[in-house]
């Protein structure tokens, strides 16, 4: 999206000159991410999660390049593969833990992005498109992250790709024949290992390419922001650079602290010990878990223990899991509020913090033993998740009475702006 105010790329130096009019990737990146790209000018740090995920996306394909050239994907070495990165690779130990850490930050991260989005309703016209490529991110990134826990090949590895492809036998007719085609066999092993392995490798790329489109969207209605009120007038923007540069430089640089912390001083703090133990088919783990980031939706897929007329468990387990997040899809639809702020909906608030609560929930139930009260209370969470947005939402969104919204950005910041008064109505 381009204002009528916003600046243009002038090349001074004869051999920049030359590069614009010949490939004007300058122009490109000034008018993307640059002082040609006029923003709203009270975005607050919430909107750094964006670029912090598209950091963690390249940390991620930089470093899982690297190990890739150390890395064996045969079952007979797998697991010493990855101690040899551990101890006999220059750094190796970094690398690897750069990278599984970097994993849990990237899902930290898209989680508090997703979440910003639902309070300030980032999903609403015109940017739907934005939100349902994002959507699309987050589920190649949960089928990224997913096979590369299989590659180290450890008990929680071997299991955990066990029972996840297991939940495609739920399927009526085909399940059966499809997980055995997905795993190349009847469990996994050599040929799951290797598939595993490609797609592992492949995604990250196509998740970089998804991202631009998600960046490319959001260039054409131009950003939200915590008002939820669109741009009006020049006084409403600040240019991208040198602004919100020097914003996300420092959230880049807070975020960078933490993550440096963890890798540095506690590594192992969100993997499973079982990992540090060779796969075996002979020996099942006692408790069988996903990595953090999962145990919102394993909580969910695990909540269902009785069959349904002819219905099975596990199978409305399944589709649970998934419509948590399809349901995601629907947003831009459910929401029916003309006001995207949550800043100036208050029922909508206290519904958005019951939720973030029941997330959470969910979240530690997964992580628990699939044993009372937290199956019970596994249940009691994932009815109020899917109440929320198909009953709850568009409910609240039909009875609320938003609070008064300011005029324009200015004004929600500096108070009454009569020049995108005048603009709006030159005659006054």
């Amino acid at each position: 999206m381009s204002f009528p105010w916003a600046n243009h790329y002038k090349p001074g130096h004869p051999f920049m000159q030359w590069l614009d009019e010949k490939l004007p990737l300058p122009r490109f990146v000034y008018n993307a991410v640059g002082a040609g790209y006029p923003v709203p000018r009270n975005l607050n740090y919430f909107w750094n999660f964006g670029i912090l995920a598209g950091v963690c996306l390249m940390l991620q394909i930089v470093t899982g390049v690297i190990l890739a050239m150390h890395y064996a994907a045969n079952t007979g070495v797998a697991f010493d593969s990855t101690e040899h990165i551990m101890r006999d690779v220059n750094w190796g130990w970094m690398l690897r833990y750069a990278h599984a850490n970097g994993a849990s930050a990237f899902f930290v991260v898209v989680y508090v992005h997703i979440f910003r989005g639902f309070f300030f309703s980032s999903y609403k016209a015109p940017r739907e498109m934005i939100w349902l490529l994002g959507v699309v991110i987050f589920l190649l990134m949960m089928a990224t992250a997913f096979m590369g826990y299989v590659l180290p090949w450890g008990q929680m590895s071997f299991w955990g790709a066990k029972v996840i492809t297991g939940l495609f036998g739920a399927i009526p007719l085909v399940g059966e024949p499809l997980q055995q085609w997905l795993l190349g066999g009847f469990s996994p092993d050599q040929a799951a290992l290797n598939r595993f392995f490609s797609l592992h490798f492949l995604l990250p790329f196509v998740i970089l390419g998804v991202v631009i489109l998600h960046v490319w969207a959001l260039h054409i209605p131009g950003s939200s922001n915590p008002t939820g009120v669109e741009v009006k007038s020049e006084s409403d923007t600040v240019p991208f650079h040198p602004y919100y540069t020097a914003k996300d430089g420092f959230g880049l640089g807070v975020f960078l602290l933490l993550y440096c912390a963890v890798l540095f001083f506690a590594p192992n703090a969100l993997g499973h010990p079982d990992n540090y133990i060779p796969a075996n088919p002979m020996s099942t783990p006692a408790h069988i878990v996903p990595e953090w980031y999962f145990w919102p939706f394993y909580a969910i897929l695990r909540a269902f223990t009785s069959d349904f007329f002819f219905i099975p468990a596990k199978l409305m387990g399944v589709l649970a899991m998934f419509s948590a997040i399809l349901v995601w899809f629907f947003l831009p639809w459910l929401d029916t509020s003309p006001v995207r702020s949550g800043l100036y909906r208050p029922l909508f608030r206290k519904f958005f913090y019951v939720l973030l609560v029941d997330v959470l929930i969910l979240g530690y139930c997964g992580g628990a033993p699939a044993a009372e009260p937290y199956v019970m209370i596994s249940q009691i969470a994932a009815t109020y998740y899917f109440l929320h947005f198909l009953v709850i939402l568009p409910l609240v969104s039909s009875i609320e009475k938003p609070e008064p919204l300011p005029y324009s950005i200015t004004e929600a910041v500096l108070g009454k702006d009569d020049g995108a008064v005048l603009s709006a109505n030159p005659a006054a």
